[in-house]
């Protein structure tokens, strides 16, 4: 039974040394808060844009395999170099938007002619520290897509289960799939850039269904901004195991630099032009 003098005497600021007989006398015995969060979305949108809704609860699963090195906690780099990576991200962003400008325009043209409005799609994300953000994208499903996603999880082709892929998604439309092998779809996330929700380089945002299938060493991508492109996304682009997904981001934060960030986007230009994207 818990000293109900002792725990009168912490809460009202008892000296130090009465809250640490306190607990050292009912160690292992206080219950400790079970992790729980709740996300539910809806945003009301232009008619260009297609909302997303998520309602999605979750708890952790098991930790970090032991001996694994490449599964354990990676810090994120320090203050400057974050303060360098954002600057390059917000000048690299701005100059790409001013040069593909056209093509992003043309882009929402076409969307538009062939499948109608609306020809954005944005959906809440787990961006750093698991921070929801509004993620863009040009539209490449039907418009009934989300209402489809857990009903399509039994052909999910990624090992693991906590991220979602079919090569053959119906849900796809015809310039759907141009657009997502080459990646053009991705590049309105520039504005997520810009604003700040996403980097250049990094992990890749997962939707918040995601995070139900995750183990505890997983959340360790989330200590830096997700990014547009990735070293698993220039490296190991067609592994179906998610694991290893989430081993690469976490070298990557262990092994960040300018330099490494540069190394991966001058790869990802010509995976866009191979038509390597899913």
């Amino acid at each position: 039974m818990l000293d109900e003098e002792a725990v009168a005497a912490t809460v009202s600021g008892a000296p130090r040394g009465r809250s640490h007989a306190f607990r050292r006398r009912n160690a292992g015995t206080l219950p400790m808060p079970a992790k729980a969060s709740a996300i539910q979305s809806v945003y009301r949108l232009p008619p260009l844009v297609l909302e997303s809704t998520t309602d999605v609860r979750f708890e952790p699963a098991e930790s970090t395999p032991p001996g694994n090195e490449r599964r354990a906690a990676a810090a994120p780099p320090g203050r400057l170099g974050l303060a360098a990576k954002r600057s390059v991200d917000l000048l690299g962003a701005s100059a790409a938007m001013i040069v593909i400008g056209p093509l992003l325009l043309a882009t929402a043209a076409v969307i538009a002619l062939v499948e109608g409005r609306p020809v954005l799609f944005r959906q809440s994300r787990a961006g750093l520290h698991e921070h929801p953000f509004l993620i863009y994208k040009f539209r490449t499903m039907r418009t009934d897509a989300d209402t489809q996603r857990a009903a399509l999880r039994a052909h999910n082709e990624i090992v693991g289960g906590a991220s979602f892929k079919m090569i053959n998604d119906p849900r796809v439309t015809r310039l759907g799939r141009f657009l997502r092998r080459t990646s053009i779809d991705e590049l309105p996330q520039l504005l997520n850039v810009i604003r700040g929700e996403m980097s250049l380089v990094g992990p890749r945002p997962h939707p918040f269904d995601d995070l139900a299938g995750y183990q505890a060493w997983h959340h360790g991508r989330f200590a830096m901004k997700p990014g547009m492109t990735g070293l698993w996304q220039v490296g190991s682009r067609s592994d179906p195991d998610f694991n290893r997904w989430v081993e690469l981001d976490l070298e990557y934060i262990r092994t960040w630099s300018p330099v490494l960030d540069m190394k991966i986007m001058l790869r990802t230009v010509p995976a866009m032009f191979r038509g390597e994207g899913r």
